[in-house]
C-alpha cells in the first residue's frame, strides 16, 4: 500500500474513532503486534469486540491499557471476546492485538470499538410496553 494511501486510511480510522466508534478488519502478520490509541474523557463507557476471522487456530492475544499504563484487560489465545469498561481517568487508552506467539501463521482480525452507550433500536424504547417487558 503506497504511503499516501496508508496515511489517508489511518487518518480516516482516527477520525472514525473520535466520532464514537469504528469497525476495522486488519491483517496481523506472524510474530507481530498492532496497537490502537484513543483519547477518552473520564467516566465514559467504551466497548471492544473482536474476532479472529481467519488464520492458524483463529486466536490472538489482546490487552487494553489505561493512560497510566495499567492493564485493564488481558486475554491470551482467544478466538473472540468482548470487553466493556467505564473510564476512570482522562487520557489515551491503548488496545493491542498480538500474534507474537505464532511464527508461521498470519491472522485476519475484525474489531469494533464503540465509545458511549449504544442508542436504542427504536426511539423512545424505554417507554414502550411490549410482551417482553410484561413477562
Amino acid at each position: 500500500m503506497p504511503g499516501a494511501v496508508r496515511t489517508l486510511c489511518l487518518a480516516a480510522l482516527l477520525g472514525a474513532l473520535r466520532a464514537g466508534g469504528t469497525e476495522l478488519t486488519l491483517e496481523l502478520p506472524d510474530s507481530a503486534q498492532r496497537c490502537f490509541h484513543q483519547e477518552l474523557e473520564s467516566g465514559v463507557k467504551f466497548t471492544l469486540d473482536y474476532q479472529v476471522i481467519s488464520g492458524g487456530h483463529y486466536d490472538v492475544d489482546c490487552y487494553v491499557e489505561d493512560p497510566n499504563g495499567k492493564t485493564i484487560y488481558q486475554e491470551t489465545k482467544k478466538q473472540y471476546d468482548s470487553f466493556s469498561h467505564h473510564t476512570e481517568v482522562k487520557g489515551v487508552y491503548t488496545f493491542c492485538f498480538s500474534n507474537e506467539f505464532s511464527t508461521f501463521s498470519h491472522k485476519i482480525v475484525y474489531f469494533d470499538f464503540q465509545v458511549g452507550d449504544e442508542p436504542p433500536i427504536l426511539p423512545d424504547m424505554s417507554n414502550r410496553v411490549t410482551a417482553l417487558t410484561q413477562v
